[in-house]
């Protein structure tokens, strides 16, 4: 006990928060973070800088199409093209366990710098594409930067946010995928249409340069489980002090015995969390979920253009989009936070929102009217985003303090994985081959559906209400510690 307070006073100093820090301005810089991120996905899939393939074969009297932006200059099919919003998944892929696993050793705003500064050069590479494969490769580098902060973002807001308001600040961090995705349909449309689809990435590089500077001159920023953990603080200072005064000839040696550790030590928590029923059937849900949502937002400018001829199909989605995401996500954080946060409910919820999102979509693609359309779909996006906060309390609240890191990034990654880098390309491809939009819309808001069964189905696994370890007496609840519910294994 004594080594340990020892451990703790010889680190005092380095264990003090940055000066800037609150957990109100760390919520907003992740906010942000996380908006420029999506905005990013929104502008690659508006028609000012996705465009349209164009018709070669038509003369002038055919009514022909002219191409424009990547789709156009680039000659690509809906597959091919579909593939460029699944690209970035390789970045995450690779990257999200790899930070995950550094955040456990590293400064963490030290590697959200790194995630940002690639993710910079790459926008920026986008925008000098000479060619499909050119744009694929700086796609992919994109989802790095969604790998260095997802991991710490949800831990650190539901350690950080106030007890009864945890969900709803899940929500308003949630908020910016659906927000930014909008946002990005009207940038890109805009300034797309103004500049060219090149100049949409060159200006997203530049938004996002101030927030890979910061990463790197701010002073780390502390998990609280990090604080309280003994193992962390041995990981945080890289190790015993007898470890660093050994001779440098062991250097190499060390190197290697740490990225071995790091290797075990990732599949080591992918294996606790793979037992951890509530964790992945949380996890299949949101899958099924994301792989609608992933191609929704990728086309719908592109269904609404060609369905309902709507020349300004961009701002139209984007509105639509930004209103229904902001209410739809932050009511509901807030709605289980009245009604209770606790695991079963929220499965429910996940259950009931997916599903009547599901049905106001389905029924809005069968409309011919626009303004029935509009109306039906703003609904069920409602819907359909209420689930951001209570799928991401689940996920958190499933796994133990110290694993909610890992617990992020691997969620992260299956979603993308197995969701929306898959849904893209194969609705893509269902188009080429039926050359329906509004029959692949329907067959594709038909997987929410899954979603929904297997979320409400949640709500009926066994779970137990257990001390998360070692919590913080920052993070009482009553004097008492703060409780996480984790499945029974009985």
């Amino acid at each position: 006990m004594a080594d340990e307070v020892g451990d703790r006073k010889e680190d005092g100093e380095e264990r003090q928060q940055p000066a800037w820090f609150t957990p109100e301005r760390m919520l907003v810089i992740l906010c942000l973070i996380n908006l420029l991120n999506y905005v990013d996905r929104g502008a690659i899939a508006s028609n000012g800088v996705n465009g349209v393939l164009g018709n070669s074969t038509c003369y002038d009297d055919d009514g022909c199409v002219q191409g424009r932006g990547i789709q156009g200059d680039f000659s690509l099919s809906n597959f091919q093209d579909g593939f460029l919003s699944s690209a970035f998944m390789v970045g995450l892929l690779i990257a999200s366990p790899i930070f995950a696993e550094l955040s456990k050793t590293y400064n963490h705003m030290r590697l959200i710098g790194v995630g940002l500064s690639i993710w910079t050069l790459a926008t920026l590479g986008c925008g000098l594409s000479m060619g499909f494969w050119s744009i694929l490769f700086f796609r992919a580098l994109v989802g790095v930067a969604e790998a260095s902060f997802v991991s710490l973002a949800a831990p650190f807001i539901d350690d950080y946010a106030p007890p009864e308001k945890r969900t709803a600040w899940l929500s308003f961090f949630y908020a910016c995928i659906p927000v930014g995705v909008a946002l990005g349909y009207v940038y890109g449309g805009v300034v797309g249409g103004l500049w060219g689809w090149r100049v949409a990435f060159w200006l997203e590089s530049l938004f996002m340069l101030p927030f890979a500077i910061f990463g790197f001159v701010s002073r780390p920023v502390y998990l609280k489980a990090q604080e309280e953990d003994a193992h962390s603080t041995a990981l945080l200072k890289g190790g015993s002090s007898s470890e660093e005064g050994e001779n440098s000839s062991a250097d190499c040696t060390r190197k290697f015995s740490f990225l071995a550790k790091q290797a075990r030590g990732i599949g080591g928590d992918l294996k606790k969390l793979l037992l951890q029923k509530v964790y992945v059937v949380d996890m299949l849900g949101y899958i099924a979920y994301n792989f609608v949502i992933g191609a929704y937002s990728y086309f719908g400018p592109k269904v609404g253009e060609a369905i309902y001829h709507i020349d300004n199909a961009d701002i139209v989605f984007g509105v639509v989009t930004i209103f229904s995401g902001i209410l739809g996500t932050v009511f509901g954080g807030l709605a289980l936070d009245r009604v209770g946060s606790t695991i079963p409910t929220a499965f429910k919820f996940l259950g009931i929102c997916s599903f009547f999102g599901g049905l106001f979509c389905f029924v809005a693609f069968t409309c011919d009217t626009l303004l029935y359309f509009i109306i039906l779909f703003a609904i069920g996006e409602f819907s359909i985003f209420a689930t951001q906060g209570p799928v991401n309390f689940i996920t958190l609240h499933s796994v133990h303090p110290n694993d909610r890191p890992i617990a992020m990034a691997m969620c992260t990654v299956s979603i993308h994985i197995f969701g929306d880098v898959p849904s893209s390309p194969l609705v893509g491809l269902v188009q080429d081959h039926i050359q329906n939009w509004r029959t692949t819309a329907l067959l594709l808001t038909s997987v929410l559906f899954v979603a929904a069964g297997v979320w409400y189905s949640g709500s009926w696994l066994r779970v137990d209400e257990v001390p998360a370890l070692e919590e913080p007496s920052s993070s009482l609840e009553n004097g008492k510690p703060r409780a996480t519910l984790l499945p029974s294994h009985d």
